[in-house]
Formats: C-alpha cells, structure tokens, sequence
C-alpha cells in the first residue's frame, strides 16, 4: 500500500469518525454545526499540511532523479567520446 494511499483512507476515516461522534454527542444544533466546521477547517488544515508535504518530498526526488539523469548522461558522453579516441587513435 503506498503511503499517499494510507494517509488518504487515514484522513478520511478520521473524518467520517470526528463527525459521527459530532452528531451522535448531545449537543444543540447550533453547537454541533459550530464543532463541524471547526473539525472541516482542521481537517482542511491537515490535509493542506500533508499535501505540502508530500510535494515537497516529490520535489526533492525530482531534483534527484535529474541529477542522477545527468551524471549518467555525462559519463556516457565521456565513454563515447573514449570510444572515438580509440577508434581514431586506431
């Protein structure tokens, strides 16, 4: 299971959890609308908050991959560049 999946079914059950025991807690309706919107705006948060993360997290594999991408493309470049020596050189 990848971890954006897991923390989107986390999220998600959390949620569905915070509400139900929103609605089921013997309030006022006017209480229980008030502890719902406070639970979606930090609900909001939170997910805001991850998603930042996880771009950050992309963002530095990212950056990797295309360093990696063009020190491989540098040492085949010099292999290249051995081969036409040698052949030349021949």
């Amino acid at each position: 299971m990848s971890a954006t999946k897991f923390l989107t079914g986390f999220l998600v059950g959390g949620a569905i959890g915070a509400i139900a025991g929103i609605l089921l807690a013997p309030k006022s309706g006017e209480e229980t609308r008030a502890l719902i919107a406070e639970g979606a705006k930090d609900l909001s948060k939170r997910t805001e908050e991850t998603v930042k993360e996880i771009q950050e997290k992309a963002d530095g594999v990212v950056s990797e991959m295309q360093k990696k991408g063009d020190e491989l493309k540098e040492k085949l470049q010099n292999m290249i560049n051995q081969q036409k020596e040698a052949k030349e050189g021949e």
